[in-house]
Parts: structure tokens; C-alpha cells; sequence
């Protein structure tokens, strides 16, 4: 499948109570390449970093998951996603972070079958990120998640204009309930994710933490109920569901431009399909402190 991921990449610091805090990789891209490569598909990041030790270790971790990237340590310091958690694992993140798409030339790798992207990258670099998304379609699917950031937005109706313009460019949108509820607080997470099928996508799937996750698609919508498991955090638990997501299509040969057609005719037996196995990914990465995703032999 070949995969290119475009967008940030960091440290968080978890803060789990009275206990010291943690310092992980992550990133909500840098965490859906890294899952790819762990479920069997390594690909590219494109992204940056800070020249300094904390870059180190981000190029460390995506070496160690056989994570190319282009881009890199430049003269910004590494972000630091300074995160809290709450007694059920949630983490609520604080942070200033400033993004800015590498030089790329005009477009992206054309051998790559699949593009994925969002969070930070779509939110200060859409100009001139959304171009390159829509030159990609032409060998690539088109993966999207908006992993929004509300204390980095100062303008809501700016930010729901450009969210809208890269899930009418996507093919697969993965979205948490609550960034929907957040961009559209007067209307249910149903009726917004079905408003956001009719703007293109194949589909677009709703996540929930442990009240699980929903799909639409033009053959119609499915829920899926998450196992139950001790949680220890939740961090990169939607980032896992994306990788995952995007696995079991790339092998049910529904990834590709040339595949487009099919992945529009996806039906709701193989939504659910998928959005188990998805679930299988999530469930495993909530299990363990910060975003670790499942290798593949995990989830046989």
C-alpha cells in the first residue's frame, strides 16, 4: 500500500495524578504511520521537528517502526502536548504548537496508494496542503481525520469551512463524536456525519471511546459496540481504529485510485467488518500507557 502520512509530530507529557510524569512519541499523523507499519504497511511521514533532543527521540521511535519521513528537525523546537488525564484515561491536552508543511515540490510521492492526513497539519497549513490532497486523488486514496484542537482555533466558522474542504476531498473520514458535537453543536453526531457522506467520502465513520463506533455509507450505516477492557489511558486509541481501519480495506483491495469506484460501493456487512477489527486495534492501545498501537500478530 505504500502509505503517506502528512502532519505533526511531538511529545507528549502524560501527567497520570499524583504519579511522575511521562513523555511519549505521538502525534495523531506521526501515531496512524506508525500503526500502518506495525499492522504490515510502512510508508512515509511527512512532518517536522525540533533540532534538538527531543527530535532525536521522534526520529528514534519512527526508525525503530521502519518509519521514513521527509521533512524533519528544523529551527522550531519539538512541540510538547502537555497532556492530563482524568480517572477513565482520558487525557485533556494543552499546548501551543505551530506547523508548517515541508517543502514537498508540487506533489507527493506518486507511488503512494494511500494518503492520510489531519489534525494540526489541515488546521495551519490547508492552503497549501489541500492543493496537494486533491493532485493526490489521482493515484490515491484519501484518508482524513479532523482530530480537532479547539484551543488552537480562534475562528469556529473558518475552521468548519476548511474541515468541510478535506473531507469533500477524502475518501475515508474517521472523526470522534466529539469534534462532530463540536463543530456542529445544533444537530446529532448522525445527522452530521451523514451531511458530511453527502459532501463525497465513501464513508465516514464516528468513534466513541467505550460507547464504540458508527459508519455510513451510501449502502447505508452500522454501530459497532466496543469490548470492554481495563484502560489505562486513552491516548492514540482513535489513531489505532484509523490504521487499523485502513488495513483491513488495503486488504480487502479497496485502497488505490483505481479502487475508488469499489470503496464507494462498500456495503454495510463490510462496514461492520471493518469497524470490528478497528475496534480490535483501539481496544489493545487503551490497555497501555500512551500511543502504542498493536503489532499485527496481536490482533490475530
Amino acid at each position: 500500500m505504500n502509505p503517506t502520512v502528512i502532519g505533526e509530530a511531538l511529545v507528549d507529557v502524560l501527567a497520570p495524578g499524583i504519579s511522575p510524569p511521562q513523555e511519549f512519541v505521538g502525534g495523531s499523523p506521526l501515531n496512524v504511520a506508525v500503526s500502518l507499519a506495525r499492522l504490515g504497511y510502512p510508508g512515509t511521514l511527512v512532518s517536522r521537528w525540533g533540532n534538538d533532543e527531543k527530535g532525536r527521540t521522534i526520529e528514534d521511535y519512527l526508525a525503530e517502526n521502519r518509519v521514513k519521513f521527509v521533512g524533519g528537525a528544523d529551527d522550531q523546537a519539538t512541540v510538547i502536548a502537555h497532556g492530563t488525564l482524568d480517572p477513565a484515561g482520558g487525557a485533556t491536552f494543552a499546548f501551543n504548537a505551530y506547523w508548517q508543511l515541508p517543502t514537498l515540490g508540487t506533489e507527493l510521492d506518486p507511488s503512494s496508494q494511500l494518503l492520510h492526513t489531519g489534525s494540526i497539519a489541515t488546521l495551519f497549513s490547508s492552503e497549501e496542503l489541500l492543493p496537494l490532497v486533491r493532485k493526490a486523488r489521482s493515484h490515491a486514496t484519501i484518508s482524513y481525520d479532523p482530530n480537532l484542537r479547539p484551543s488552537l482555533v480562534s475562528n469556529h466558522t473558518q475552521t468548519v469551512e476548511q474541515v468541510e474542504n478535506f473531507v469533500a476531498a477524502a475518501d475515508v473520514v474517521r472523526v470522534s463524536g466529539i469534534d462532530l458535537r463540536w463543530l456542529y453543536p445544533l444537530r446529532s453526531v448522525l445527522d452530521s456525519a451523514r451531511a458530511w457522506l453527502d459532501l463525497g467520502p465513501a464513508c465516514v465513520i464516528a468513534t466513541a471511546g467505550s460507547n464504540g463506533s458508527f459508519g455510513v455509507t451510501r449502502a447505508g450505516s452500522v454501530e459497532h459496540t466496543s469490548t470492554l477492557v481495563e484502560v489505562t489511558d486513552t491516548v492514540g486509541a482513535g489513531d489505532s481504529f484509523t490504521a487499523a481501519l485502513l488495513c483491513w480495506l488495503a486488504e480487502h483491495d479497496l485502497i488505490g485510485a483505481e479502487r475508488r469506484a469499489a470503496l464507494n460501493q462498500l456495503s454495510v456487512a463490510q462496514l461492520e467488518e471493518a469497524l470490528r477489527f478497528a475496534s480490535r486495534a483501539a481496544a489493545v492501545t487503551v490497555t497501555r500507557a500512551g500511543a502504542n498501537p498493536p503489532w499485527r500478530e496481536e490482533l490475530s
